[in-house]
């Protein structure tokens, strides 16, 4: 077992390097948060074009301008 201990720790030790290697991960997450991020926008146009809404901030644009000094 001696003898191969100084043959197979640089090796071990490559694995180890490569298995805790996170390089595409951040891809993962980017891609995650602009799925999430599209489907959050997507949900809000939605809901500001149902008609309700829409009345409704016209009501408040409306009276904004009619108020006088």
């Amino acid at each position: 077992m001696q003898i191969l201990l100084p043959i197979l720790a640089p090796a071990a030790r490559r694995m180890w390097l490569r298995l805790r290697d996170e390089t595409g991960m951040t891809t993962a997450e980017y891609a995650v948060g602009t799925v999430a991020a599209v489907a959050f926008g997507a949900v809000l146009f939605k809901i500001v074009t149902s008609p309700g809404v829409a009345a409704a901030l016209t009501r408040v644009i409306t009276k904004a301008l009619d108020v006088s000094f």
